[in-house]
């Protein structure tokens, strides 16, 4: 008989502890939002961005993370704006090694790719991460104003102008992203 009661109280206990994570488990399957909750606020935050067609394509694109929030899709556009300063930098490379006759327009944009890439992001990042979205937006803001310019380095005969612009927009969504949240 003295031997049912160890046994009995391990039992016991383990059904305790079952019924005790029950509830956790119901709880932790709950914060994370339903894939028609991501879409919904993809496509609300993108009606409120100058181009909702890259708005909503770069983030549905993204929408297996766990962004369940307007901070979530600012930080997703972040690094699309890094992948995408990286395409262009990687672009001007390309040209460079062919003997684009371009030198110092492709120099020029190649300083205002890696600004994007070394100040403007990081900026963006650090800024969301903090809670001060007013950060955030002038580095998203700086992206675009440098893609421009880089556009202009060339009078109008641009090698780079699908990667100005795809950085452009880019950040011109994110920027309009982050300003939801001032």
């Amino acid at each position: 008989m003295t031997n049912f009661k160890p046994l009995t109280l391990c039992l016991f206990l383990q059904v305790i502890l079952f019924l005790i994570s029950i509830p956790t488990i119901q709880s932790r399957s709950t914060n994370f939002p339903s894939m028609d909750e991501k879409l919904s606020l993809i496509e609300n935050t993108c009606k409120k961005t100058p181009n909702y067609n890259i708005c909503f394509q770069s983030l549905k694109a993204y929408s297996g993370t766990s962004a369940g929030d307007v901070t979530g899709l600012a930080q997703i556009m972040v690094k699309v704006m890094k992948a995408k300063a990286n395409d262009g930098l990687n672009r001007i490379h390309q040209l460079q090694r062919v003997g684009n006759g371009a030198r110092k327009a492709l120099s020029s944009c190649g300083d205002k790719y890696r600004a994007i890439l070394i100040a403007d992001i990081p900026q963006a990042i650090e800024a969301l991460e903090k809670g001060d979205p007013k950060f955030a937006e002038d580095g998203a803001n700086d992206a675009a104003n440098e893609a421009t310019y880089c556009e202009s380095e060339f009078n109008g005969k641009s090698p780079l102008t699908k990667q100005n612009n795809a950085m452009h927009d880019v950040s011109a969504v994110t920027a309009s992203i982050v300003r939801q949240l001032l």
